[in-house]
C-alpha cells in the first residue's frame, strides 16, 4: 500500500497539474472564440496545423486514446512524452476556432502518458506498468471533471468491456483522489449542475426511465458508428493533414449556415440550460452530427462532454413525451449516452451521483445499465476488448476488439 501511494501520489501531482493547466488555458480559448465569432473562420488553418503536427510528429501518439488501452493490454513500449503537448496543443486549437469537441480523452491521454513515464523511472515491471497505466488514466479522468470515484472506476472499467480488473483497484483510487485534490489545490473549479430533488419510485417513473435508456443507448450507439465511419471516409484523403482541412471547412459550413456558435466547443451553458427547459429535438441531433464530423475527420479532443450535451439536450427534449421532470431526465441522459459510448455504465452511475447527488440515483442507475446494453458492441474507443459479452447470442465477439467488429 505504501508503494502504490508513493506512486499514485506522483500520478495524481502530474496528471492534476496537466488538467489545471489544460482546464484554465480551455476556458481562456473558450471565452476568446466567445467574443470573436468571426475566428471559426480559420478552422481549417487550425486543422491544418494539427494534421501536421501528428503526421510529421505524432507517430504512434496519433492513435490517442486508443494507444494507452493498446499498452494496458499489451504493454509494449513507453508512451512518448511528446503525446502531452500535441494532444494538449491540439485540443485547444480545435475549441479556439470553434470545432465541436470534448476534453476528457486530452486529460487521460496526458494522464497516461505521464504516469508511463515513471515505468522507467522507477523500473517497474510490465505487470505493474499496466496499474500505473490504468492509474493515469484514473487519475486524468477525475481531475478534469472533479469526480474522483467516478474517474476511479472509469479507469479500471474502460479497456475491457464487461470486466473490472480488481487488482488496480488501489492504485486507480489513490491516483484518481490525489489527481482530483492536486486539481482543485491549484484553484480550478468545476461546472456546477443542479442538484436533482427527491422523487418516489412509481412503476410509471421506472417505466419511462427503462424507455429514456433504451434511446440513450441508441443514439450513443448512433455516434459511435457515425464518428468510426466518417473517419473511414476521411482516411481514403492520401495526404492526412488535409483530412482536418476538409473537415474543418465543412464545420465553418455548417456553423455559417445554421447562424450560431451553439454547437461549438464544450457547450456547457447549453447543458446547463437543459436542465431548466425543454430544448428542441434538433441540438442534439445538430451537436452529434457536428462533433462526430469534428472527430473524424481527425480534429483532437475528447468525446465526453460532447456526449454530456447530446444527452442532456436529448434528455430535456424527452420531458415533453415522458411524464418525469426535465432535470431529472436530462441528468439521465447526461450520463447514460456517455455510458453506452464508453461502455462504463458503472463509472457514469457514480459520475451522475457525484454531479446531481444521491436523490435521483435509481433512475441515473438504471438508464446507463439499459443505455450501456443498447449500445451494443460498439463504443467510441476501438482498442477497448470485449472481456464480457453484452447477450449470449453475442458469445462468439467475446476476446474480440471492437475495432474488428
Amino acid at each position: 500500500m505504501l508503494r502504490w501511494l508513493v506512486l499514485s501520489i506522483l500520478i495524481g501531482v502530474l496528471a492534476g497539474s496537466a488538467s489545471a493547466l489544460f482546464l484554465v488555458s480551455l476556458e481562456w480559448v473558450t471565452n476568446y472564440r466567445e467574443l470573436h465569432e468571426w475566428i471559426i473562420a480559420l478552422l481549417p488553418l487550425a486543422g491544418l496545423v494539427v494534421g501536421v503536427a501528428y503526421h510529421y510528429f505524432g507517430d504512434r501518439v496519433v492513435r490517442g486514446n486508443n494507444l494507452v488501452l493498446e499498452e494496458v493490454h499489451a504493454p509494449r513500449t513507453l508512451i512518448p512524452l511528446r503525446l502531452v503537448p500535441l494532444v494538449l496543443g491540439g485540443t485547444l486549437l480545435t475549441h479556439l476556432f470553434g470545432g465541436s469537441a470534448g476534453r476528457e480523452g486530452t486529460a487521460v491521454q496526458m494522464g497516461g502518458a505521464l504516469a508511463d513515464q515513471l515505468t522507467r523511472l522507477f523500473r517497474l515491471r510490465p505487470r505493474d506498468r499496466r496499474l500505473l497505466l490504468i492509474a493515469g488514466m484514473s487519475a486524468g479522468f477525475a481531475s478534469v471533471f472533479g469526480t474522483p470515484l467516478a474517474g476511479a472506476v472509469f479507469g479500471l472499467e474502460v479497456f475491457l468491456l464487461g470486466t473490472i480488473r480488481y487488482d488496480a483497484v488501489l492504485p486507480a483510487f489513490l491516483a484518481a483522489v490525489s489527481a482530483d485534490f492536486v486539481t482543485r489545490a491549484w484553484g480550478v473549479g468545476h461546472t456546477h449542475y443542479p442538484q436533482l430533488a427527491a422523487l418516489p419510485l412509481t412503476p410509471l417513473g421506472l417505466g419511462c426511465t427503462l424507455l429514456a435508456g433504451a434511446l440513450f443507448g441508441l443514439t450513443a450507439r448512433s455516434f459511435a458508428t457515425l464518428t468510426h465511419w466518417i473517419g473511414r471516409q476521411f482516411a481514403r484523403v492520401a495526404y492526412a493533414p488535409l483530412r482536418p482541412v476538409l473537415g474543418g471547412a465543412l464545420v465553418v459550413a455548417a456553423v455559417w449556415t445554421l447562424g450560431t456558435a451553439r454547437y461549438s466547443g464544450l457547450g456547457v451553458p447549453v447543458i446547463v440550460e437543459a436542465f431548466h427547459m425543454p430544448l428542441p429535438p434538433t441540438d442534439f441531433i445538430l451537436k452529434l452530427l457536428l462533433t462526430a464530423l469534428t472527430l473524424g475527420c481527425g480534429f483532437k479532443g475528447g468525446e465526453v462532454t460532447p456526449l454530456f450535451f447530446i444527452g442532456a439536450t436529448l434528455g430535456s427534449a424527452l420531458s415533453v413525451v415522458l411524464p418525469l421532470p426535465v432535470a431529472l431526465l436530462a441528468a439521465m441522459g447526461f450520463v447514460a449516452v456517455f455510458a453506452g459510448a464508453a461502455n462504463t455504465p458503472l463509472a457514469c452511475t457514480l459520475m451522475g451521483l457525484e454531479l446531481f447527488g444521491m436523490q435521483g440515483g435509481i433512475y441515473l442507475a438504471l438508464a446507463c445499465v439499459v443505455a450501456y446494453l443498447f449500445s451494443g458492441h460498439r463504443g467510441i474507443y476501438s482498442a477497448q476488448v470485449i472481456g464480457q459479452a453484452k447477450h449470449l447470442r453475442l458469445g462468439r465477439e467475446q476476446g474480440k476488439r471492437l475495432g474488428e467488429l
